[in-house]
């Protein structure tokens, strides 16, 4: 199920959503400019180490180029490869704009960096071990995602149903979208630790979009609390008003 586009406008243009998205693109470009030397380094010097955050183990001093806790931001804007960012990105295109027209520029950039946040720690307690490096925006867009749940279920999401060699376009409530899409994310988890593990971090994909469901809770009560103010401001006049 590949989701294409939502049929929920928004009344302001989602600059946030399309920086991250432009950012994200530029620095996947100047990746393909490396060697696989270079590449390598980079990664290790700005993708989030689990031991090296918690400080279990450390970087040579050639690639330890900013403090482990400042990766966990630095990683959010690689990706591994054309999928895993062409992916990322329509989701983000899809999903970001009306969170985003919700909270106000400054607020998403709070809750979309704070559900990374709460990404990335749930793969780090996974495996406090790893010293595989994580890149991908797919925690935060999880949180993007588990906000979306909440404020629009009925939105209706046009998808690709793949049917081998046939496909299927149909319009699903996004409850049912974004449910799939959580319930995958476990399957695909335990699928993964049967096997020994694989290249995705799905523990992060889960942490982000349950801290995107708590977080749009604590954000929607205060955007309305601001909406509430900027209202009262422009209707009550002062003494001085006519």
């Amino acid at each position: 199920m590949i989701p294409l586009k939502d049929d929920n406008p928004t009344k302001n243009r989602p600059i946030v959503s399309y920086s991250i998205i432009f950012f994200c693109v530029i620095i996947f470009f100047a990746q393909l400019g490396l060697n696989d030397q270079e590449l390598r380094e980079f990664t290790y010097s700005y993708g989030l180490i689990p031991s090296v955050l918690i400080g279990i183990d450390q970087l040579p001093n050639e690639i330890d180029k900013i403090s482990p806790i400042a990766t966990i931001f630095t990683s959010m804007f690689m990706h591994g490869g054309w999928m895993h960012l062409i992916g990322n990105m329509l989701y983000l295109w899809i999903f970001a704009d009306n969170i985003e027209d919700d909270l106000g520029t400054l607020n998403f950039v709070i809750f979309y960096f704070a559900s990374g946040v709460g990404a990335a720690m749930s793969q780090v307690l996974v495996d406090v071990n790893s010293q595989i490096p994580m890149i991908g925006a797919s925690g935060a867009i999880g949180g993007v995602l588990g906000a979306y749940l909440i404020n629009y279920p009925n939105a209706r999401v046009l998808v690709l149903i793949p049917l081998g060699f046939f496909s299927q376009l149909i319009k699903i409530r996004a409850l049912y979208v974004l449910g799939f899409w959580f319930i995958l994310q476990f399957i695909n988890s335990f699928f993964s630790q049967a096997s020994g593990g694989g290249g995705v971090a799905y523990a992060a994909h889960i942490g982000g979009f349950i801290s995107g469901l708590i977080l749009i809770l604590f954000f929607n009560k205060k955007s309305k609390k601001q909406n509430y103010q900027s209202r009262n401001k422009k209707t009550t006049k002062g003494p001085w008003e006519k």
